[in-house]
């Protein structure tokens, strides 16, 4: 069960305090270190990208490069592949001994940590001044933003990994059932697409690692709250006795029309039951669609967005929207702007979304032809673009959110499923914590 974050919590904000105070003071030689001020430059020579999911968008990224070089002949970028597990440290380190890049990427989890150690560029007056401007979505600048816990962009938004409900056109037509367009319909499907006897089951539901961002997804959606604090930004709506109702229909789903087997599930062996067409339905992100592809190829399932409520709403909690970062130590800020801007453009966007089967940031690469062969992703697309979906946003921000959100919640979950600890007091413990990580926060904040 979570405990009391307090110390812990504390302890973090400190120690980013400390870090950022450290790299000030020793900083502003231009070692690449934060604090540093960085200078504009001359808008040529070479400047350093770190890729914070070197190995998986390697060949992507680097081809990208070549097309900027090609059209920036004067500007040479060297290209650094980190493993994504291992981004955050690599950040940290630089931070406090020097080594950081010109442009860095960043996910939604990781802005707000950075940009506390003062890393990051604010890059709301380069959007505004450059070809990008009204060019990006909405919902991604909206998430980078409320990731940073700061009313300044400082990432520009890439991709987005949307949330999305898989599930087996085979077996459902076998079934007779339509689309699980709604709520009701996806549990509908789940109970009648059970068979135990045949260790068929309806759903798939995630009980080991990562299993509360899809829990917090199937309780919003269900409950129809679009915030994740109250009015007063002090209290959150975690335990709202809406999303506590959601919750208890949810895990009642555990062992009826799901396996037992699922209360220590990773997505890794839900994908392998949804692929071996023992499983009807699985929440994931598009992470998992070219795998889906490749064991199915596109004719035995579909990829759509999250159920709508009866009355048409369509609630989704935010998924971390990757991007670039213009890191502040940068002595050639201008060329390192330009490789972001080319990145973030039309032509660049759309061949990386393609490539990485994302949701593309820039409007016009949304509308591209290779959406229309990539069903999944386009669907996604199509809800974030319209404006109708409505996205809560996690509190990416709070120092200790990573920590309250798996190795703190993930075990009271599982006793949820159990039947050891009921949805009202997980929920409660959980909100408990947030509201005292909202408190800390917003004191160091002043």
């Amino acid at each position: 069960m979570i405990k009391p974050r307090s110390s812990r919590l504390a302890a973090a904000v400190s120690l980013v305090s400390a870090l950022a105070l450290t790299a000030t003071a020793c900083g502003d030689d231009g070692s690449g270190m934060a604090g540093a001020k960085g200078a504009e430059g001359s808008g040529t020579g070479k400047i350093v990208f770190w890729d914070e999911n070197g190995g998986v968008r390697t060949a992507i990224w680097k081809e990208i490069i070549a097309d900027f070089e090609k059209a920036n002949p004067d500007i040479d970028v060297q290209y650094v592949g980190i493993a994504s597990t291992e981004a955050q440290s690599k950040y940290d380190t630089a931070i406090q001994g020097g080594g950081l890049p010109d442009v860095g990427g960043v996910g939604a989890a990781m802005v707000a940590g950075i940009t506390a150690q003062d890393a990051l560029e604010p890059l709301d007056g380069r959007i505004a001044d450059s070809s990008l401007k009204g060019k990006l979505n909405e919902a991604m600048i909206e998430n980078v933003r409320s990731a940073a816990g700061r009313d300044e962009v400082y990432t520009v938004p890439i991709s987005a990994t949307n949330g999305v409900l898989y599930y087996r056109t085979d077996l459902f037509e076998k079934a007779g059932l339509d689309e699980p367009d709604t709520w009701d319909e996806f549990y509908a499907a789940a109970a009648k697409l059970t068979d135990k006897r045949k260790n068929q089951f309806g759903y798939t539901i995630r009980g080991g690692p990562g299993s509360i961002a899809q829990a917090l997804d199937a309780m919003y959606g269900q409950s129809g709250i679009q915030s994740f604090w109250d009015e007063s930004g002090t209290k959150t709506t975690v335990n709202d006795p809406k999303n506590v109702k959601a919750l208890e229909k949810y895990v009642g789903l555990y062992k009826k029309a799901t396996p037992e087997a699922d209360l220590n599930n990773d997505f890794t062996k839900m994908v392998a039951q949804f692929d071996s067409g023992s499983i009807a339905m699985l929440n994931h992100n598009l992470g998992s669609y070219q795998d889906h592809v490749s064991s199915l190829g596109v004719s035995k399932f579909r990829g759509i967005p999250q159920p709508e409520l009866a009355d048409g709403t369509r609630v989704m909690v935010s998924n971390p929207v990757s991007g670039l970062g213009l890191l502040k130590s940068s002595e050639n800020k201008a060329a390192a702007w330009k490789f972001i801007e080319f990145a973030a453009s039309h032509a660049s966007n759309s061949k990386f979304s393609e490539s990485a089967g994302l949701i593309p940031a820039n409007k016009e690469a949304a509308k591209d032809p290779w959406l229309d062969k990539a069903e999944t992703t386009k669907l996604g697309a199509d809800a974030l673009f319209s404006g109708d979906t409505r996205i809560v946003q996690l509190p990416y921000y709070l120092p200790d959110w990573n920590t309250l959100s798996k190795a703190d919640s993930e075990a009271g979950f599982q006793k949820v499923l159990l039947g050891k600890t009921s949805a009202k007091e997980f929920l409660d413990t959980f909100a408990e914590s947030l509201d005292e990580a909202q408190a800390e926060w917003k004191e160091q904040q002043g």
